[in-house]
């Protein structure tokens, strides 16, 4: 009887009864959103050959893909708190499937800019997901293992992250577009629509809980604003980490198979995206299931975040000297050490922040816009020096986030809140 109890006591640590199906659920969307992300890293080697463009500009892809999270984080905040965290998901599943399908029709218009909205579109609809799934992981149960449970939700993430530079780069590379040369593009996002059309059909259909924030923040969604966000010290620390990880780790995606070819020119871009989806996402998703599995256990998550950028701040000291195949493992093995920087910046931001919890995700959903920002800079270094030097990028921004989880995390609480 006492080992059933305890069994029961160790189930509850990470989310509540009655809570698995909406868990499970919810996890899937890390995975579908982390495939969106690893196909968009493949198309900025296929663009920049495809219709022989700059890095600079093939970074527009980013550019608009980011901007559509920070012109869409703060109507998604408020979506959510109209009409709640399910249907809120449900809206952006649809939005999801919407830009993907459209990139059909984008390859027979044939014009960067018609694949630029479909990915605008797409970009809407994961603002919904992430504005939703984050902070609705963290509160599924006990709120002291909201960042083991928001880190093992995000493992699944970085499953997503290996699917899509694999599958992706398999079938955008493949060049089988029977003869129009942007039909591979379409291949991949085909795909993910129709799935991610079946996770909308099964939100619809099952039913979820009433989550105890939901149910105390009913009639409160005047409860506070950004003035009131901004009394919390450790949130807006955490909005300007969270842009610097976002803008490094997409500056990293983005260019990698870039760095990788002229590094080592004899793999190709097929064998690049191979190393991409296979060592570095592989590397992500490892240390995303064992920071929330294991290392969480053992070391507080601010001083795992702390740990983990120094090794990247060295990582990318390495890949900007250009040392070959050293620096080559150098570049993909940060994903291993990025792979808890995203979760844990998130819960650590939007803790004991209560009916402000809702507005503070849209904010930190918000700084996504790094991802918009940092590669466009990146590409212009590279294009006027080297790429190699266009990684000091990501350094200096995993410099800040070492300071977030030394310091920054814990600066004041306001007056009030003591």
């Amino acid at each position: 009887m006492n080992n059933g109890s305890s069994a029961g006591a160790n189930r509850q640590k990470l989310v509540y009864e009655g809570f698995l199906v909406p868990f499970i659920l919810v996890t899937s969307l890390f995975f579908l959103w982390g495939f969106a992300h690893g196909c968009i890293d493949v198309l900025n080697k296929h663009f920049q050959e495809l219709l022989s463009m700059s890095k600079a500009r093939s970074a527009f892809i980013q550019f608009v893909f980011y901007g559509g999270y920070f012109l869409m984080a703060v109507p998604a905040g408020l979506l959510m708190q109209r009409v709640g965290y399910k249907r809120g998901i449900i809206i952006g599943l649809l939005l999801f499937a919407a830009g993907a399908f459209l990139m059909f029709p984008a390859t027979f218009i044939q014009t960067f800019g018609s694949f630029l909205f479909c990915l605008f579109v797409i970009a809407c609809g994961l603002t919904c997901l992430e504005t939703a799934a984050n902070p609705y992981t963290t509160v599924l149960g006990p709120p002291d293992y909201a960042e083991r449970r928001i880190n093992f939700s995000q493992s699944f993430n970085g499953l997503g992250w290996i699917a899509g530079p694999l599958v992706g780069g398999m079938l955008i590379f493949s060049g089988s577009g029977n003869g129009n040369k942007f039909a591979t593009i379409a291949l991949p996002y085909m795909l993910i629509g129709s799935l991610v059309l079946i996770v909308a059909f099964l939100f619809w259909r099952i039913k979820f809980p009433p989550v105890k924030e939901e149910t105390e923040e009913a009639g409160k969604e005047d409860a506070g604003g950004i003035r009131d966000l901004l009394k919390y010290p450790h949130f807006v620390l955490a909005v300007v980490a969270q842009f610097l990880y976002v803008a490094a780790q997409t500056g990293v995606n983005s260019f990698f198979i870039n760095y990788v070819t002229e590094e080592i020119p004899r793999l190709t871009n097929q064998q690049a995206s191979l190393i991409l989806g296979i060592g570095g996402m592989g590397l992500f998703w490892l240390g995303r299931f064992t920071g929330s599995t294991l290392f969480m256990r053992i070391v507080k998550p601010n001083k795992l975040l702390a740990v983990y950028a120094v090794v990247n701040v060295i990582m990318m000291a390495l890949v900007v000297a250009g040392l070959g195949w050293i620096s080559v493992i150098a570049l993909f093995s940060t994903y291993f050490f990025m792979s808890v920087m995203f979760p844990t910046i998130f819960a650590l931001g939007i803790k004991d922040l209560g009916p402000l919890t809702k507005k503070a995700s849209s904010f930190l959903v918000m700084a996504i816009v790094g991802g918009a920002i940092i590669p466009l800079l990146m590409g212009y270094i590279a294009d006027v020096s080297s790429m190699a030097m266009g990684f000091i990028v990501p350094l200096v921004c995993f410099t800040f986030i070492v300071y977030y989880g030394l310091k920054g995390y814990k600066a004041g609480k306001p007056a009030m809140a003591s």
